[in-house]
């Protein structure tokens, strides 16, 4: 992986921290908003890590792919992008 190592670890481990919350949350039957806004803020983190892993991936092995001579790996890439794209639709 070539994104932030240790940002990429700290923020999983903040949204584990808030997972956990959010299941106590839950069994404690908390107000629904409450868990909506918590729900919300541990996506929110989740989609910044995934927007550095997938940023870092592009400047990265999608770049040295295309700087190579090797047209599979070109295509590869380009498939591998395409269906990230696709999940995020």
């Amino acid at each position: 992986m070539r994104a932030d190592k240790e940002s990429a670890l700290r923020k999983l481990k903040t949204v584990r921290g808030q997972i956990d919350g959010i299941i106590k949350m839950v069994e404690d039957d908390r107000y629904c908003i409450d868990i909506s806004n918590q729900l919300m803020a541990s996506i929110a983190i989740l989609k910044n890590v995934n927007k550095e892993v997938l940023d870092a991936h592009l400047r990265n092995c999608v770049s040295e792919a295309f700087e190579s001579q090797d047209e599979s790996d070109k295509a590869r890439k380009i498939e591998e992008i395409i269906s990230v794209i696709d999940k995020l639709m």
